[in-house]
């Protein structure tokens, strides 16, 4: 087993040669207590703490996707940070992730079986202090239709095609309506309080539905 720390120790730990039981018995050990974040794929573990800046962008992106939601009148449910798996091979927690479009055939239910079950189909990544090659192919391999991505600077939207994530102008989940605006309030999180951000949004979503 290899370790490769990046960033703060206290932030983020990478580990390789890690097998599937280690990383189950990691899960049930740390269940009750932990503000770990773990992402396996394929051997590899990743492991981090968030920061209060991730955390930060995290609830406003959510937030963002639940408004959009209200104000379009869909149907969703938000599962946050829902541990998704797929045995032996990958497993991994959100930032946030929401059924939209597939919300009808997992409403009620208490566990999510991808080898039954749909996946989500929004994944949100909060990615500032790190660079997972590893996460996006664990939402791949699960078949995450689509991921919001925000790096501090830039955000995106990734839509997979062919196994892979490509970047694109306009949502699955929600269409017609230029969402890659994000980033612009996004950059304003620093300097205006949560709720007035979020009423700034709600009145943006409104102008765009309105045209």
């Amino acid at each position: 087993m290899t370790s490769q720390i990046l960033m703060q120790p206290q932030e983020i730990v990478h580990l390789s040669g890690i097998s599937w039981h280690t990383y189950e018995s990691l899960l049930n050990e740390l269940s009750t207590s932990r503000r770990l974040r773990l992402t396996y794929y394929r051997g590899n573990l990743e492991i981090m703490v968030p920061s209060p800046e991730h955390e930060r962008y995290k609830k406003i992106v959510g937030r963002f996707v639940e408004t959009l939601a209200e104000e379009l009148e869909l149907d969703i449910d938000p599962l946050g940070s829902t541990t998704f798996k797929r045995p032996e091979i990958s497993g991994g927690e959100p930032d946030e992730c929401f059924y939209i479009k597939n919300v009808k055939f997992i409403q009620g239910k208490t566990r999510i079986n991808l080898q039954q079950d749909p996946p989500p189909d929004l994944v949100v990544e909060i990615d500032i202090t790190s660079s997972s090659k590893d996460r996006f192919a664990v939402y791949a391999e699960m078949g995450v239709p689509e991921i919001w991505r925000y790096d501090g600077n830039v955000f995106t939207i990734n839509i997979l095609e062919d196994g892979k994530y490509i970047v694109v102008d306009e949502s699955l989940a929600f269409p017609n309506l230029p969402l890659t605006e994000i980033s612009s309030f996004l950059k304003n999180a620093g300097s205006k309080k949560y709720l007035e951000l979020v009423r700034e949004f709600r009145d943006w979503v409104r102008t765009q539905i309105q045209e």
